[in-house]
């Protein structure tokens, strides 16, 4: 008698020792849990060691990879570090709450907004109907100096280093010939890892508004970035094109 006793303490002791689930999260460390719910952002769970203890909520990001005590395995939204090699999921049945949709606002953000701001100068060309509209209504030449501010955000940036950025710059041209020409450009760019970027458009000015195509990239040193632009402005039967440079720093 005492010796099934005995044996049914074990193998229910094995039942459960085997009925637990295994959460890995992005950071590699592995927790046997009993997960009880996941959510678009969280999962929520309590750990096996101590079944009585709290109730314990992580990000959904956070999170890698769960093998369910039924064997099965589900691949939630965080990746591992690229030292610690990830195991290919096997496909499985999900139920409840675990085959969430997420939509574009749950996920938790990954970076803070980041402002580069600084002075901005350099020449504009006048080419075509754009020459000859300007020197026969304003009296000028085609070269013209550019003086501005740049402010730039950086809206995102992906772990390979592609940076999404929205670029305002303001500038006033044709100082050195007497006149007064401001203008206005709102671009929204792509910038590369190695610091190649590129952006598009609404330029306004006095020959009206346009679109304006960009292309650059920065230098750095000592913390402080040094970009260098090309833009060029069609319309009017012509083109401007103008070549900026300037320096900027980290605001925020």
């Amino acid at each position: 008698m005492n010796r099934l006793l005995l044996s049914l303490i074990l193998l229910l002791a094995g039942f459960a020792a085997h009925a637990q689930d295994l959460l890995t999260k992005t950071t590699g460390e592995e927790v046997q849990v009993k997960v009880l719910e996941i959510t678009p952002t969280e999962v929520r769970y309590k750990r096996t060691d101590n079944p009585d203890g709290p109730l314990i909520t992580v990000r959904r990001n956070d999170v890698f990879m769960i093998r369910y005590a039924n064997g099965t395995k589900e691949m939630l939204g965080g990746s591992l570090p690229s030292s610690v090699p990830a195991t290919a999921p096997a496909t499985g049945p999900a139920t409840g709450s675990a085959t969430a949709v997420m939509v574009p606002g749950d996920e938790a953000p990954a970076y803070e907004d980041i402002h580069l701001n600084g002075p901005r100068l350099g020449i504009t060309v006048l080419a075509g109907g754009v020459a000859d509209k300007a020197n026969r209504e304003l009296n000028i030449n085609p070269f013209l100096t550019q003086f501005g501010w740049q402010f730039e955000t950086r809206i995102f940036r992906m772990p390979n280093g592609t940076s999404g950025l929205l670029e305002v710059v303001p500038l006033i041209g044709g100082l050195e010939q007497g006149q007064f020409l401001p203008s206005l450009n709102a671009l929204i760019g792509i910038r590369g890892p190695k610091g190649v970027e590129f952006g598009l458009g609404p330029n306004v000015s006095p020959a009206g508004a346009h679109i304006a195509l960009a292309v650059g990239t920065s230098f750095r040193s000592n913390g402080i970035n040094f970009p260098v632009n090309f833009a060029v402005v069609p319309g009017d039967g012509g083109a401007r094109f103008s070549l900026l440079f300037g320096f900027n720093s980290r605001t925020r």
